[in-house]
C-alpha cells in the first residue's frame, strides 16, 4: 500500500464517525456481505459514511492493509475499525452493535 492510499483512507476513517468500506453503495450494494452491513445500519437508524471500494483499486487493497483485516465490507466508527458483516452481525444481535453507537 502506497502513502497515499494509507493516508487517504486515514483522512476518510477520521473525518466521518460511521464509514463503511463496501462494494457498491448504500442505495446499490454489489455483494451479499455490503447488503447485510448496509441493513444493518440502517436497522439501527445510524447515518454512515460509504466508500464503494469497486471504484478504486488502491483503496480495495489499501483497506485490507489498513486494517490488517482481509475482507470487506470493513465497519469503522469514531476512527476504530469494528469489523466486518460478520462482526457486525454477531455485535447486532448481542445488542453490542446498539450500544456502540450509542456512546459515540
Amino acid at each position: 500500500m502506497t502513502e497515499d492510499t494509507n493516508a487517504r483512507i486515514d483522512a476518510i476513517v477520521k473525518q466521518h464517525p460511521v464509514v463503511l468500506f463496501m462494494k457498491g453503495s448504500a442505495l446499490f450494494p454489489q455483494c451479499g456481505f455490503s447488503s447485510r452491513a448496509v441493513a444493518i445500519l440502517q436497522h439501527l437508524d445510524v447515518s454512515f459514511e460509504t466508500v464503494d471500494v469497486l471504484q478504486d483499486q488502491g483503496i480495495r487493497q489499501g483497506i485490507k492493509a489498513y486494517s490488517d483485516w482481509p475482507t470487506i465490507p470493513q465497519l469503522y466508527v469514531d476512527g476504530e475499525f469494528v469489523g466486518g458483516s460478520d462482526i457486525m452481525m454477531e455485535m447486532y444481535e448481542s445488542g453490542e452493535l446498539k450500544q456502540l453507537f450509542e456512546k459515540a
